[in-house]
């Protein structure tokens, strides 16, 4: 039998094949905002567009550093008003940019759990449960920022009344208890790290944190896992006039600034710094595999919350293992010593701590660190 190879190109007459992205399609039938690029500089201050199907306004921000995988949405609620209930089969992580409200959240409509919240409250919605936020002033708009893993789920099931009009009940995750999202909650470790399993956290800005000496710069840490959603977050925050180390990960780290001033350098490995200046709510989203350092200008310790794609507790795959970032590159890991950096990062920011008056915190760390104003 005799096959013949054909070196050449499709024949003309043949019907193009169209591509599909059912995530960007729904965005568009939404009609909000879109922003992208490496980093947004306000998230309180984003203009948002009426968003009917959610009874709010919002926008939806597409980060380089997403790979895809998540996004953030901003819903924002005026003075006096409620969204319209609505679940899904995506999962949900929620942070509050501004304001004061409440929440109901359900799978039985007779078993509904409520719960009140403000400025820095961090929580997530139990994946499939019906929710419904309520502003809980007459005077200053709601506005909250959701990462979610919606562009995942619905390119990956392209079918939104599958997402959207699911009767599905996780009760795994949740079984309506009244005190479901009353704060409490437990705490494990792993490898380095402490681990805060909770399913609300009051004000992240406040959160106590704990030493993580393998970061660098004297930082402190705690990573947190909310309502077993296979997505998880941390908050850091290490010292004026210090840097940290520069590491690498996967896609989707959303970076929210919750205190202090200064900048991130984001590269991939051989080619230009990518530099995101920062202050309370900018966020930054490193793309997957690029390092990236994040460096405190400011007058005050910087402080961030991570909303991450992936967690500790369920395993997705090996691009998401945690574990390394930490570890030295020259040792398997993911992490680039501050004696193995190249020298012109310190010289920089001693530059911009010049401009500041500020003296750099680095002596004992990096030998070139002058520590002077």
């Amino acid at each position: 039998m005799t096959v013949e190879l054909s070196t050449g190109l499709p024949a003309a007459d043949l019907e193009v094949m169209p591509s599909v992205h059912p995530y960007v399609n729904w965005q568009q039938q939404e009609g909000l905002p879109r922003i992208t690029g490496f980093y947004v500089d306000d998230l309180a201050t984003v203009d948002v567009g009426a968003w009917p199907s959610r009874g709010a306004r919002g926008a939806f921000i597409n980060l380089e550093g997403t790979g895809g995988v998540n996004d953030l949405q901003i819903l924002e609620v005026p003075p006096g008003a409620s969204t319209v209930a609505v679940h899904h089969m995506f999962e949900v992580l929620a942070y509050v940019v501004a304001g004061r409200g409440s929440a109901t959240v359900w799978y039985n409509a007779t078993q509904r759990s409520s719960f009140e919240f403000g400025t820095g409250s961090v929580f997530s919605i139990p994946l499939n449960a019906h929710y419904r936020f309520f502003n809980g002033t007459g005077t200053q708009p709601l506005r909250l920022i959701m990462v979610t893993n919606a562009p995942l789920i619905m390119n990956l099931f392209h079918n939104t009344e599958f997402i959207f009009d699911n009767p599905f009940v996780f009760q795994d995750r949740f079984g309506g208890e009244e005190q479901y999202f009353s704060g409490d909650g437990k705490m494990y470790r792993c490898d380095r790290n402490h681990i805060w399993e909770t399913n609300f956290v009051a004000d992240v800005r406040a959160l106590q944190l704990y030493d993580w000496k393998a970061r660098g710069a004297g930082g402190r840490n705690v990573l947190m896992e909310l309502a077993h959603s296979s997505m998880s977050a941390h908050v850091s925050e290490f010292p004026v006039g210090t840097y940290k180390k520069a590491h690498r990960h996967g896609p989707g780290a959303h970076v929210i600034i919750l205190a202090g001033k200064g900048f991130s350098n984001l590269w991939r490995a051989g080619e230009d710094v990518v530099r995101c200046d920062w202050k309370p709510n900018s966020v930054v989203v490193p793309p997957a595999n690029w390092f990236h350092q994040h460096f405190n200008t400011g007058d005050r310790p910087a402080r961030y919350l991570a909303l991450k794609f992936s967690g500790r507790r369920y395993y997705i795959s090996p691009e998401f293992a945690p574990g390394n970032s930490d570890v030295d590159v020259k040792l398997g890991g993911h992490q680039i010593e501050y004696g193995d950096e190249d020298p012109a990062i310190h010289a920089t920011f001693e530059a911009e701590l010049r401009i500041n008056r500020s003296a750099c915190g680095m002596q004992g760390m990096r030998a070139s660190c002058t520590g002077v104003a």
